[in-house]
């Protein structure tokens, strides 16, 4: 089960964390989108979680993975991180039993969370949150994955917000960038977060955004959500940037998931039926719809592009504009 190259340095970190490389059981957990390698394994009688990263490429840094990964296990947002190694791009933590998180349990727990993890010294910076989704909007655009008629007005308003949105330093702080439901784990009284692989500093609206996704359902639902997030009703600003950021999110996941659904054998349908953007969320919540589907993540891309054409006739969007434009 274990890569036969990998073996060894199991057994050296076992070793190092427990003093035996007797495992009791093994087995590998496959829910998610990483590419990383998860076994939930049995050690002295209890369990814990073995993850092993296989990426090479520019964006998989087990050094700055793991230095965040301690930082939020330290504050007690995190599972307690056992052993890591960054040259052989292991690391074991505790394992969280998850249970079924209540919706209305989640819609507290969860932004006081977040607002607990921005707190955090900040995060190293690796990227530009919008300046990298231009980068995807160009393979978008040179793979011609849609008809450009389909597009232009979306990527337009990406041009018109990235010239206006702030990045301002007292925003950009330790994000953790993935907070699906299957990195949020509850179990039972707490929640913990996993899953540090893309972890970076930036800007704080994208995690309140992520999570908005599955949390906030109107408009009451969101001034509790940033109530409980800052401590205070949310300002007018504060309420238009992550509105903002939360259109920016949709432009995000349209095109990522439109490049990352694609199959060579199947033309990109953009008529297809697909579900609302509450119902796709609640199933994705519940754990009855999986992103490892590429037919889902094809859903998933036309979800984001119609919630996202929704709102540009919004008369929000452009009071929203305006006001992070004017401050």
């Amino acid at each position: 089960m274990i890569p036969e190259s990998k073996k060894n340095a199991v057994d050296h970190a076992l070793l190092a964390a427990f003093g035996t490389n007797t495992l009791e059981d093994i087995r590998e957990l496959t829910a998610g989108l990483s590419t990383a390698l998860v076994f939930r394994i049995v050690v002295g009688g209890k369990p814990y979680l073995l993850r092993i990263i296989t990426r090479t490429d520019a964006m998989a840094d087990p050094t700055l993975e793991y230095n965040c990964m301690k930082a939020a296990a330290e504050a007690g947002i995190a599972p307690k991180v056992w052993y890591t190694n960054v040259d052989d791009r292991i690391a074991i933590i505790d394992f969280i039993d998850a249970k079924p998180f209540p919706m209305e349990e989640a819609k507290t727990k969860l932004p006081a969370l977040l607002s607990q993890l921005h707190a955090l010294p900040p995060f190293p910076f690796r990227i530009n949150y919008l300046d990298k989704i231009g980068e995807f909007i160009e393979k978008f655009r040179d793979d011609e994955l849609m008809p450009d008629e389909l597009t232009t007005g979306l990527f337009d308003f990406y041009t018109q917000v990235k010239n206006i949105y702030p990045r301002n330093p007292e925003d950009q702080v330790g994000c953790h960038n993935d907070l699906k439901p299957e990195n949020t784990l509850f179990d039972g009284e707490r929640v913990w977060l996993v899953d540090w692989e893309a972890a970076f500093l930036n800007d704080r609206y994208l995690d309140l955004a992520i999570m908005a996704n599955f949390l906030v359902k109107n408009e009451d639902d969101e001034k509790i959500y940033l109530k409980t997030y800052f401590g205070k009703e949310a300002t007018e600003y504060q309420l238009a940037r992550f509105f903002l950021m939360r259109q920016i999110l949709h432009l995000f996941y349209f095109v990522v998931f439109t490049i990352v659904g694609k199959t060579p054998d199947k033309p990109i349908d953009p008529d297809m039926p697909v579900p609302g953007f509450r119902e796709f969320h609640d199933l994705i919540w519940t754990g009855k719809l999986s992103l490892a589907n590429m037919d889902n993540r094809l859903q998933y891309a036309l979800v984001h592009r119609e919630q996202l054409q929704h709102h540009l006739g919004l008369r929000r969007l452009d009071d929203s504009l305006q006001i992070v434009a004017g401050c």
